[in-house]
């Protein structure tokens, strides 16, 4: 049958549940005439006729019937002649219709007919895919981990599309294995030729933004409102967070009886420390309530230049820096301000006399003076006042180098 390898090639197609049978039609239709075109200049005299379901098609070309001596373009017209063979009584300018075998259009023709179906089912696919995920940008998305490369984890879904997690998208502590099943959310899709390349991420704020939605009934139901994100990834985030009930608690909402709602959110970012905060438009209480844990004494706010100068008791400003600088990195993007964080004298003690620790790099390493300055002590009161413990516990210094770095500042203020 000189059909069969169109008629295999809709069986592939027919159950394809992203394509409905009037497009699929249309495609195959699309896929004929184009063929019809090259074989005979023109489609526009041809009744293509096609049953997807089954596989039955059947092309019908119409021509004029003129007499023998004047005919001019033989894929629109016929011969009386010829015309008779078909049907003894037709009569010069009726309409002849014939049907024509695929057989006629040639074996090259309709193994590259069967090439081009397939290639355009594909390209239907894509788009459709391109479309779905388009959608749902910026929503979470679950999907299996199918095999993991130094650069990049590619997993699937339920349906079996890729979805791409690259390394920059992943928090620093993931630990991915075939089989392990992994959230993000889909951040963008992208045309790769005709391919559409589903990009997912784990560092995003949205991400985060997402889970409180999800793990917070309140935040779900739109009684709490969450305001603002920011974060870095793996290590601390700040997430501010309001309700228009008078009666809720947004903050205590959030983080359950003994963090009990938010532990799970914590858990999925790979114990990532999340701090939610009291959403105010007030912006000294604001920038007081973002430096948290850390007590503020006063604000000086610059609007015009979106500055604040932060006054802080010497034993706070350690808190309000935060490990690595992290703290107040992220208070500052999470009020618009950039903090500028002021030490309060206390000349009655006797620290108006301090030093800074950059005077002593001649005798102490940069190195050792950057990890003092990371947790926010860069004078050498603010560090003689601390315990050797608990700099241990808080810098990457070993005991040994803080000894050693305590022992030159002492013979500075005991000279």
């Amino acid at each position: 049958m000189e059909n069969l390898a169109l008629i295999d090639s809709f069986s592939e197609f027919k159950d394809n549940k992203l394509i409905d049978r009037v497009t699929l039609m249309a495609i195959l239709e699309d896929v004929f005439r184009n063929a019809l075109k090259k074989k005979y200049g023109s489609d526009d005299n041809f009744d293509i006729i096609i049953n997807p379901d089954k596989g039955d098609m059947e092309i019908w070309r119409r021509r004029v019937i003129v007499a023998d001596e004047d005919l001019d373009f033989e894929n629109e017209e016929i011969t009386l002649t010829e015309a008779r063979m078909i049907e003894a009584d037709f009569e010069i300018g009726e309409e002849v219709s014939e049907e024509v075998k695929l057989i006629d259009l040639g074996r090259r023709a309709i193994l590259a007919l069967r090439q081009n179906l397939i290639s355009k089912i594909h390209e239907h696919d894509n788009t459709n895919l391109y479309k779905q995920f388009k959608d749902i940008i910026g929503d979470i998305y679950t999907a299996e981990v199918h095999h993991v490369r130094p650069r990049v984890v590619i997993l699937v879904d339920d349906e079996g599309n890729e979805i791409v997690l690259p390394k920059e998208k992943q928090i620093p502590s993931d630990f991915f294995r075939k089989g392990d099943n992994v959230r993000g959310i889909i951040e963008s899709v992208e045309l790769k030729g005709n391919k559409p390349q589903i990009i997912m991420s784990r560092t995003s704020e949205k991400f985060l933004e997402k889970l409180f939605e999800q793990e917070i009934p309140e935040v779900f139901d739109g009684l709490i409102t969450v305001k603002s994100v920011v974060r870095i990834p793996g290590e601390k985030a700040k997430v501010a967070v309001d309700s228009y009930d008078d009666r809720i608690d947004p903050v205590g909402a959030c983080v359950g009886m003994k963090g009990s709602r938010i532990h799970g959110i914590v858990r999925e970012l790979g114990n990532e420390n999340i701090d939610v905060i009291n959403y105010t438009s007030n912006i000294q209480l604001f920038i007081t309530r973002a430096l948290s844990p850390a007590k503020v004494s006063s604000i000086k706010i610059d609007e015009e230049n979106k500055r604040a100068e932060v006054f802080l008791k010497l034993e706070e400003v350690s808190k309000a820096i935060g490990r690595g600088g992290h703290n107040i990195k992220l208070a500052g993007q999470l009020t618009g301000y950039e903090l500028d964080v002021i030490r309060e004298g206390d000349v009655a003690s006797g620290e108006d006399d301090d030093v800074e620790l950059t005077e002593f790099s001649d005798e102490i390493e940069g190195w050792v003076i950057e990890e003092f300055a990371k947790i926010g002590l860069d004078t050498a009161r603010s560090i003689l006042k601390q315990e050797v413990e608990d700099l241990v516990r808080r810098t990457d210094l070993e005991e040994e180098t803080i000894l050693d770095v305590m022992k030159i500042l002492k013979e500075e203020f005991d000279s």
